[in-house]
């Protein structure tokens, strides 16, 4: 968001207010707006970012609408980070990646106001440099479908963390 504020933490502050019936990611979680799905539990689901950086860019959120990291209930940093943990191993084997880069935004470069963990596939040579990144589009939604089908099946199959 482009402010031309002195106190663009004023600005920012307004627009992280906006009531939880505005979230996309509450929708997503309830299944109000359909999203490819990778994981869902109680306290937590897993899908495909719309504008991924690789093809295969999982988002995690919590299903309690909470905006930043510190803002998530203590009850819910063990379920919440479980998911993240399990969602991080399964990228790579579904999807043949050598690892996966996992982050958090609070608030600056949170296009969402609503905590998430990015989990991308990661390759060497893949072209991802410092902070800089390129959005891949999927060529459709079936697709998309395809890339959540495969993460769902390594997630499902009981893959096994220490």
């Amino acid at each position: 968001m482009a402010s031309t504020c002195r106190c663009p933490s004023f600005a920012t502050r307004k627009r992280y207010r906006a009531g939880v019936t505005d979230c996309v990611f509450c929708s997503i979680a309830s299944g109000a707006i359909p999203a490819p799905m990778v994981f869902a539990d109680d306290n937590t689901v897993a899908f495909l970012d719309a504008r991924p950086v690789f093809k295969g860019h999982v988002l995690v959120v919590p299903r309690e609408h909470v905006i930043t990291l510190a803002d998530l209930p203590a009850r819910q940093i063990e379920p919440f980070f479980t998911t993240v943990r399990l969602i991080s191993a399964a990228v790579p084997v579904a999807l043949a990646a050598q690892g996966t880069f996992v982050a958090a935004n609070n608030v600056v470069s949170q296009s969402v106001p609503h905590l998430h963990v990015h989990v991308v596939p990661r390759t060497k040579g893949d072209g991802l440099r410092g902070f800089f990144w390129p959005r891949h589009k999927y060529a459709s939604d079936a697709e998309a479908e395809e890339y959540a089908s495969k993460i769902r099946t390594v997630v499902d199959g009981g893959l096994r963390l220490p």
